[in-house]
């Protein structure tokens, strides 16, 4: 039997890869878009990608199956549960609770697992020839490590109303049917630590079903549903904008993108022209070298692991845009951009310093300066992290708007008043600035410490 797990830090994303060596065929189970990596672990172990399955209709990322199965002629194996309005349009085969898939010497038997989604399932997989008891749970965004997936992403992210209460009962349901299933079976989730698809998730890539049932707080609740669904509903983050057109573009026919864009980094004419002509730049820099200096208008989302995430956030689909980045950089943006099937982007460009544009710098605000305002009646000071951060602890007296929704409710902000934005350790509050520059806050400083300097030194903190 092979296996390998493939992890896209940036979305905190797993697939995996299970093949038979014997017969020289394996799956994959929720396929990135940037499908390249699965055609090369399919020809270093001289495998035929035969199947290609999907645990749910993804809302996080924009699943790379139908591409993987143009460059291979792998089948697609998707969920047939849930109901008419949870059918996949576009063909492959349906798979109902009980159906068992043959993959070579593997068996894979499937399990309905709603809760998350109503037409979820999981994959049990046995290696036929080693035992007949099964190996792995691949479980997708029902259980992860130490939580379970959330129930709420249809209501909030995707506007369909009443389904959060009655997912987090199916969800109870669906824990129950772990109990038939032997403890030293391994799990294998479809997300880890900082997954916006549960609240709590672990950053231990994977676990046993009997381990699961000692350590994670879902199955303490096995005889409490109404505990259960009260816990499960509650502190949950924030789902990204850009949910809402991940579960629709993974439902329904789309075109296909089987190799990563080669976008191009543009010569100095064609950036003046574009940023003259008003389209969005996204200044890709750490939030040190973008308060150093920065073109007016621009917006700071650094290229790290959260840039996806804060770009399906803030930027809209249909919106072109540039990235400022260094030329090394490009690939690695561009897929980071493309599994969220954010592929609008007009072009790359580096030398902001030879454009001739006088550049702007961050307004810093250190510690004493938030103290000193906060003294003040009806100080502007705002925090932007998620509402559960907040609500654990903020600084007294401070106005909490999230950021990802930052710019439709600035107008509960008086713009020619003095500012300060914050949020857990600067890189988000760097955001929040540059958003409210361009929407013409003029008289703002971001506090770089943020939260993390405040609770270090000893100050208040409010619940």
């Amino acid at each position: 039997m092979f296996f390998q797990q493939v992890y896209d830090k940036s979305l905190a994303q797993a697939s995996y890869v299970i093949g038979c060596q014997a017969k020289g065929v394996a799956m994959v189970i929720d396929a990135q878009r940037d499908i390249d990596v699965y055609l090369q672990i399919a020809k270093e172990n001289k495998l035929q990608i035969t199947h290609i399955a999907e645990t749910h209709i993804h809302a996080d990322f924009l699943c790379g199956s139908r591409e993987l199965a143009a460059a291979t002629g792998g089948e697609l194996y998707l969920s047939a549960e849930g109901g008419p309005d949870w059918i996949y349009e576009f063909p492959h085969h349906g798979l109902k609770d009980g159906d068992s898939i043959q993959v070579g010497n593997l068996k894979v038997e499937v399990i309905h697992t709603p809760g998350h989604t109503p037409e979820s399932i999981s994959f049990l997989l046995t290696d036929t020839p080693a035992s007949d008891q099964p190996v792995m749970l691949f479980t997708g965004d029902f259980i992860f490590v130490g939580d379970i997936g959330r129930p709420d992403l249809l209501e909030k992210a995707a506007g369909i109303k009443g389904t959060q209460e009655k997912g987090a009962q199916q969800m109870y349901l669906s824990i129950k049917k772990i109990d038939s299933i032997p403890d030293f079976v391994q799990i294998w989730p479809g997300h880890g630590a900082g997954s916006a698809c549960g609240k709590a998730l672990g950053a231990v890539p994977s676990s046993t079903v009997g381990y699961e049932k000692i350590r994670n707080w879902a199955f303490q609740y096995k005889n409490d549903e109404s505990g259960f669904v009260n816990y499960l509903l509650e502190g949950q983050p924030e789902p990204p904008r850009y949910f809402a057109t991940m579960k629709h573009l993974n439902k329904v026919q789309r075109p296909l993108l089987v190799q990563v864009p080669q976008h191009v980094m543009l010569s100095k004419e064609d950036f003046l022209a574009a940023y003259n002509n008003g389209i969005t730049v996204i200044d890709t820099r750490h939030k040190s070298e973008f308060a150093q200096g920065h073109l007016p208008g621009s917006i700071n989302i650094e290229g790290n692991n959260g840039f996806s995430t804060w770009m399906g956030w803030i930027i809209d689909y249909q919106e072109q845009f540039i990235l400022l980045a260094d030329a090394d950089k490009r690939e690695d943006l561009t897929r980071k951009l493309m599994r969220i099937g954010m592929d609008n982007i007009y072009g790359f460009f580096s030398d902001i310093n030879s454009l001739g544009i006088a550049l702007e710098k961050t307004n810093i605000a250190d510690i004493q300066e938030v103290k000193a305002k906060l003294n003040q009646n009806d100080p502007q000071i705002v925090d932007v992290r998620g509402a559960a951060e907040y609500e654990k602890g903020h600084i007294p007296g401070v106005k909490h708007l999230f950021l990802g929704t930052l710019a439709n409710n600035l107008d509960q902000l008086d713009p020619e008043k003095e500012t300060i934005v914050h949020c857990q350790s600067g890189v988000r509050a760097s955001i929040a600035y540059s958003i409210m520059r361009k929407n013409g806050f003029k008289n703002i400083k971001s506090f770089d410490g943020s939260m993390n300097q405040w609770k270090k030194e000893g100050n208040e903190v409010a619940m």
